[in-house]
């Protein structure tokens, strides 16, 4: 990065990609004027339904070239960069289809009056998305917002430039040049944007830290703000799980995406009684694991997305081994050092402070620990300041769900690893944010639910 621009690097290489020059202030205020003076928000539930399915249709005519854009730019392998866009047109197809229903008024009878409630657009929501998903956070946090009749302006993340310019140019070719446009800008730009009389929203994506900044900024002007923050997701493993599946779903759900995910199995939670069987069977999945050039087909886990977060990564790392943390189980990643490197490596600890407990670690290092029972395991679950999503594993499904309420977090699921859904909100608590994506929560978060009582004359 300069004072001039953004310049992006390949992390398996440490190579020199593309300079992106900053957006200008007289450009931005060009952008602003188009989108707050756009007609989308006039148009009707049939026409928004159908540009999102076109946006679906697009976005699967240009697979792979933006499944090799994103390895590219972030590392991701580049089976799960397809799968991420794969992910986004499922959804797209999923709005079109259900957009009429979310949307159509409430009627109700108040005591021979009608009351109505319309959902109806805020304006132009400025997004802040982090380069983790490239395509799957815009398309997560804003086609409800879009869908709503809001548009858009979105400050992507510095490091995955390319990506939004493509999102970009694809949005423009479905809706026109008025409902999403990008700006490139550093971060005192982006908090003077949240300032600005024509935006009339804020949407983040990314750490607690910097997610509390945008948070008090949007505050301080009463704007509308949704924050989906980290998370230190916990993975529970009650005596009675399926020891086999709950390992394969503990690696899968912790190196998936490199291991950079927010709702990834981060601290691995077991039951004393099935420590040694379950490090058993996971020791294997993990040492399995294919750490390789991320355009291979063959890859499971490429390098972390820029160099400063895999020295971040290192640093907790050797943090937790000098204060008593044992490596159980790594893989081999490339001789060339040139790239953003980290083993895949679950250390087991036994102190409750351990720093992989009560920090996020964003990248392929997992934490284990175990308890001597179930309410062992629910508190040192609830012992962290996030609480976005969590994993329980038990062979008595109604057990599992009771104790589920007892979890602090925004979602919770049994038997299976975390993965958003469209057809489910999103989100977190304490640290993690507050606000809901996706499904119908998601249109209605980013809108007007305006009440409307009719007498009759």
């Amino acid at each position: 990065m300069s004072r001039q621009g953004i310049l992006t690097i390949d992390p398996a290489s440490g190579d020199e990609l593309t300079f992106y020059r900053y957006t200008t202030p007289e450009e931005i205020d060009s952008v602003l004027d188009a989108v707050s003076t756009s007609g989308w928000a006039r148009t009707s539930t049939e026409v928004r339904a159908a540009a999102i399915r076109r946006l679906g249709d697009q976005l699967a005519q240009e697979r792979d070239a933006l499944a090799a854009l994103i390895t590219l730019e972030m590392g991701k392998p580049i089976r799960q960069a397809r799968a991420e866009v794969d992910k986004c047109v499922d959804a797209c197809r999923y709005y079109a289809d259900r957009l009429p229903g979310f949307l159509e008024p409430e009627t109700f009878d108040l005591d021979g009056d009608t009351g109505i409630v319309r959902i109806l657009p805020l304006g132009v929501v400025f997004a802040i998305l982090p380069w983790n998903y490239p395509l799957w956070q815009v398309i997560r946090a804003m086609l409800p917002a879009i869908a709503a009749g809001n548009t858009v302006v979105l400050k992507h993340a510095e490091s995955v430039t390319g990506s939004a310019k493509e999102i970009e140019r694809i949005f423009e070719s479905v809706f026109g040049p008025e409902v999403l446009r990008v700006i490139v800008v550093d971060g005192a730009t982006a908090s003077d944007v949240i300032d600005d009389p024509r935006i009339a929203a804020v949407t983040f994506t990314g750490s607690d830290r910097v997610g509390a900044l945008v948070g008090a900024r949007a505050g301080a002007a009463l704007k509308k703000c949704v924050l989906e923050l980290g998370g230190s997701d916990p993975f529970i493993v009650f005596a009675d799980a399926d020891i086999d599946a709950a390992a394969a779903g503990a690696v899968r759900s912790r190196f998936l995406n490199n291991g950079q995910s927010c709702i990834a199995a981060k601290r691995i939670l077991v039951h004393r009684d099935v420590r040694d069987a379950f490090v058993d069977a996971m020791l294997p999945h993990v040492r399995d694991l294919r750490v390789d050039d991320p355009s291979e087909e063959a890859t499971d886990v490429g390098p972390l997305a820029r160099h400063d977060l895999r020295d971040a990564l290192r640093a907790q790392r050797d943090h937790a081994l000098t204060h008593g943390g044992r490596v159980l189980a790594t893989a081999d990643v490339p001789a060339d050092g040139r790239g953003a490197w980290f083993s895949p490596s679950i250390v087991e600890v036994d102190e409750r402070d351990s720093i992989l407990l009560t920090d996020e670690t964003f990248g392929p290092l997992g934490a284990l620990t175990t308890a001597a029972d179930d309410d062992e395991l629910i508190a040192i679950a609830n012992a962290s300041r996030y609480g976005l999503s969590s994993s329980l594993w038990s062979a008595d499904e109604e057990h599992a769900i009771a104790l589920s309420a007892r979890i602090d977090a925004g979602a919770v699921f049994v038997n299976t690893i975390s993965a958003t859904d469209p057809r489910l909100p999103t989100g977190g608590v304490k640290a993690s944010g507050y606000g809901r994506e996706l499904g119908r929560w998601g249109v209605r978060e980013l809108a007007n639910l305006q009440s409307l009582r009719v007498r009759k004359a």
